[in-house]
């Protein structure tokens, strides 16, 4: 008997649920603490479940409504990117500071969509800089150095 759903919202939707259901389940090793006064396991459980909740959406979305036609080739070129930046960050941020790191890596990120054009990716990567900084730095004070000792200013 065929199943009548999307299988691509199906898949979708098990990914979430699973990746959910992890990190809900490793962050109850954590004190949970109540609404008031949060212990450091409460919000990954909080976002777990959440998680799992949009997975269910996300699969009770594709039941009924099969997919139509072959499907869509994957995007190796946002896939290189995008992991090629998580690496990038990862190997540069002590070297290159804060500020270059976050606005090359969301510019690169942003230009891994074929749908945004090199004006849209600037723009992008500059909200997003400014943003990361007002929250990470200006909001939570995180104690990083905006630019590294690569770049001599």
């Amino acid at each position: 008997m065929a199943l009548n759903a999307s299988r691509n919202d199906l898949a979708s939707g098990a990914m979430f649920v699973a990746f959910g259901t992890y990190f809900a389940f490793e962050a109850l090793k954590y004190e949970f603490g109540t609404p008031f006064r949060m212990g450091p396991g409460f919000m990954p459980v909080l976002l777990g479940g959440i998680l799992v909740a949009l997975g269910i959406a996300v699969a009770a979305k594709g039941i009924g409504k099969p997919d139509e036609g072959a499907p869509p080739a994957w995007p190796w070129r946002g896939i290189a990117l995008v992991l090629g930046t998580i690496l990038f960050f990862a190997a540069t941020i002590r070297g290159l500071g804060f500020i270059p790191v976050v606005a090359i890596t969301a510019l690169v990120t942003a230009i891994s969509s074929r749908r945004n054009t090199l004006l849209s990716a600037l723009v992008i990567a500059l909200g997003l800089t400014v943003l990361c900084y007002l929250i990470f730095v200006v909001g939570l004070g995180m104690l990083v150095p905006l630019f590294g000792p690569w770049l001599s200013f």
